[in-house]
């Protein structure tokens, strides 16, 4: 764990002094010195002063650094093209087996020539266009700002039935990091 270079990074942030930090949580200044520089170990006790001061939740100084916020900038989305129908997929962010995409799907494309199924959960909301999903015996229409999800693993097909591009927010969780599913 690197908490010391956590509380450094927010200290510095919030441009307060080692002293400050010493006068308001009772800590001296080479305790939080040695903290900071992850020399020394502190207390959960120790931790609650501190982020207390900070005015920080004490379980974020607990966070692994790939347990944080991720961001993902627009300019920075990876794409693929999914299929013969030529899906286009972007790939919004991901945090451990949960995964968010924006599929756009052109006149008639759809997931693939018949149901299929994968590992996982998916929800979906049509953000523009006609979708057509289908699972076992369901099947509906749904239209901009329609939702709807599923059980991945039952085999499941989605078609833009419309004349016009379609738009879909696809979110996927799936035990596995990383799977690339429709």
């Amino acid at each position: 764990m690197d908490i010391g270079t956590t509380i450094k990074s927010i200290r510095n942030r919030k441009k307060i002094t080692i002293a400050q930090m010493s006068e308001g949580t009772g800590l001296s200044k080479g305790f939080i010195s040695n903290m900071e520089n992850n020399n020394t170990s502190p207390s959960i006790n120790t931790l609650h002063a501190v982020a207390q001061f900070l005015s920080i939740p004490l379980p974020y100084l607990l966070l692994e650094k790939d347990q944080r916020m991720r961001i993902v900038r627009k300019d920075e989305r990876e794409f693929t093209t999914h299929n013969k129908h030529n899906l286009k997929v972007e790939h919004l962010t991901s945090k451990g087996g949960l995964q968010m995409k924006r599929v756009t799907f052109p006149p008639q494309a759809s997931t693939g020539d018949a149901p299929h199924a994968h590992e996982g959960e998916e929800s979906h909301l049509v953000l523009q266009g006609k979708i057509l999903a289908e699972q076992g015996e369901d099947s509906v229409i749904l239209e901009e700002g329609d939702s709807f999800s599923w059980n991945a693993s039952v085999p499941h097909f989605a078609k833009n039935i419309g004349d016009e591009l379609a738009v879909v927010l696809i979110a996927t969780y799936t035990e596995k990091e990383n799977e690339d599913n429709l």
